[in-house]
């Protein structure tokens, strides 16, 4: 099933940080990083519409999914992409990333299972079909849980639980692919979610995105040494979820 989402036109970006060297700004859900031969349709990306807005040329340095909204950081020359690139490829970059999933989750759990690369048919048609699994690992915390007395299936009640996620490595959709293993699909996710609860939620929450938030990219800035904390709010879509299923509704309390 394809995870294009309805035309949306976005406006103004929210620019989260700003220095002389990086920007990051609050990408929200099904918002391209780029622009993508397989997207020809589309007209708005992260990366055209913040350089538009600041008037200045963005390097891109790391990516989110489409649907994925969150902390986004991009380089103000290639030099700056360069130095914060190396920041990755050593991992001393830490990301966190909240999940709303279906079940209940653990209260922590280490997984450290690699993934597959997943190829596409067209981007990656020349590309080695069979790779090794590269190392893949994540650490999840469950922050609520929460039951509702609606029958989903063979099920009478629907359990819900609210996840942090801590991804080591950077592994093509890892986080989802890391909970699908762990019987706690992302509510929304049309890939590697459960369908009946992707209704559920767009029936009674009105909800059509992917409830993967990247909150926080946390990183000592290459140049100043200073240790640096950027941090993306939930909005008020989920924070009104959340308040549904009984959970603390302000932004600080995540």
């Amino acid at each position: 099933m394809s995870e294009r989402p309805e035309p949306i036109e976005f406006a103004e970006l929210e620019i989260l940080y700003r220095d002389e060297n990086y920007i990051a700004i609050n990408k929200p859900s099904g918002l391209l990083v780029h622009r993508s031969f397989l997207d020809k349709h589309e007209t708005q990306f992260a990366m055209q519409m913040l350089r538009d807005q600041i008037g200045q040329h963005v390097f891109p340095v790391h990516r989110l999914d489409r649907p994925t909204s969150g902390v986004l950081l991009f380089a103000l020359s290639s030099e700056a992409a360069r130095d914060i690139n190396q920041l990755f490829i050593d991992n001393q970059i830490s990301k966190r990333y909240l999940a709303l999933v279906r079940g209940f989750a653990p209260e922590s759990v280490f997984l450290d299972k690699p993934l597959k690369e997943q190829l596409d048919k067209i981007a990656d048609k020349f590309a080695d079909q069979n790779k090794a699994p590269q190392e893949a690992q994540t650490l999840f915390n469950c922050l609520q849980q929460a039951t509702l007395p609606i029958p989903i299936d063979k099920y009478p009640t629907v359990r819900y639980s609210l996840v942090e996620c801590f991804p080591k490595t950077g592994r093509k959709h890892q986080i989802r692919r890391h909970l699908k293993h762990l019987s706690l699909p992302i509510i929304g996710d049309v890939n590697h979610g459960d369908n009946q609860h992707n209704q559920f939620f767009r029936e009674h929450f009105a909800l059509r995105r992917l409830m993967l938030f990247a909150t926080e990219l946390n990183f000592v800035h290459p140049y100043t040494q200073q240790q640096i904390n950027i941090k993306a709010p939930l909005g008020e879509e989920m924070l009104t979820i959340c308040q549904q299923l009984g959970w603390p509704h302000q932004e600080r309390d995540y």
